[in-house]
């Protein structure tokens, strides 16, 4: 694909939708957040980012009331050391969006209107241009903004703040004693040493969740995308590398010993090329994005089916 020095961002993915092509990895045009084609910023996106910061503050301000059990993380977030692999350590790891709550909660609907009042409200993309974009980087790199920070100049962490961390979790999410149960029930069948999240979200996001589900001080640790560092290094799922780091921040010695729960068919399929046992979360019907059930996968409708769909497990 040609390189075109001026064609602005949203005249560029009108282009590729129109043709029907991807989107070139060596385009590397930065995104004018302050001036497209004329139009000040002012004109469409500071309404957006006043109403996101006003949900900025209601959702800091709920999060700071959670006093239940389980509301609060006791494990080290970021620590300074890897431990040691041990080879007779056993791992269960769990993806959170769509997993450790149902996809019924429409959570991801939430997610979806979040990103594209982003792409349209604060990039000025229109609809169709916001839809494809988002469709395109997710299929590539399994996550938006990693495309968005790689090829287009946008602050990751100001993403984040302003679609993630602005999601009105609150009013969808409950403490799941349930789920708390069946949890409860893996760390105590004395089968697994650990039970660690490994989210393709930034740690902001998946924190909330396990606190606002009451399930915080459940687990040993947690392996996230960390959007504070350059694009280059967002590893997420499904790249291997995203498991390694997993394996090696969980201590996990052997793949062998690891356990893995996910919605994403194309993230089961790379556990399961590693070695890992894999269970794929499909509440209703296979996702053609998130990609198939790979054979040798297990599948339930939820994670508080796990102790009668496998009892194994417990």
């Amino acid at each position: 694909m040609k390189y075109i020095p001026r064609l602005t961002f949203r005249k560029f993915i009108h282009t590729q939708i129109n043709s029907h092509t991807h989107i070139h990895p060596n385009i590397n045009y930065k995104l004018n957040l302050y001036n497209m084609q004329g139009i000040h910023k002012s004109d469409y996106n500071l309404n957006f980012k006043h109403l996101v910061h006003k949900q900025l503050e209601l959702n800091e301000a709920h999060l700071d009331s959670l006093n239940y059990k389980g509301s609060q993380v006791t494990f080290d977030v970021d620590p300074v050391k890897l431990p040691k692999p041990d080879p007779n350590l056993k791992v269960f790891f769990f993806d959170i969006d769509n997993t450790l709550y149902a996809q019924s909660t429409r959570i991801q609907d939430l997610m979806v209107r979040a990103i594209l009042n982003y792409l349209e409200n604060y990039l000025g993309l229109d609809p169709d241009q916001a839809q494809y974009i988002n469709k395109t980087y997710y299929r590539e790199y399994g996550l938006l903004i990693k495309g968005l920070a790689l090829h287009n100049g946008v602050n990751a962490l100001e993403y984040n703040s302003m679609v993630d961390d602005s999601l009105p979790l609150q009013r969808v999410l409950k403490p799941d004693l349930k789920l708390r149960d069946v949890l409860e029930k893996l760390k105590s069948s004395g089968k697994f040493d650990k039970l660690w999240l490994f989210t393709n979200a930034y740690k902001n996001h998946a924190l909330r969740c396990i606190r606002i589900l009451g399930i915080a001080d459940l687990f040993d640790g947690i392996t996230y995308c960390d959007y504070n560092q350059s694009p280059d290094n967002f590893i997420c799922k499904p790249d291997p590398r995203a498991f390694e780091k997993a394996r090696l921040q969980s201590g996990l010695g052997s793949y062998s010993n690891g356990y893995f729960i996910d919605d994403s068919g194309s993230n089961v399929s790379v556990g399961l090329e590693l070695g890992m046992r894999v269970i794929q979360v499909v509440e209703d019907q296979e996702d053609e994005i998130l990609g198939p059930t790979p054979k040798g996968a297990i599948v339930v409708k939820k994670v508080t089916e796990l102790d009668s769909s496998i009892p194994d497990l417990f």
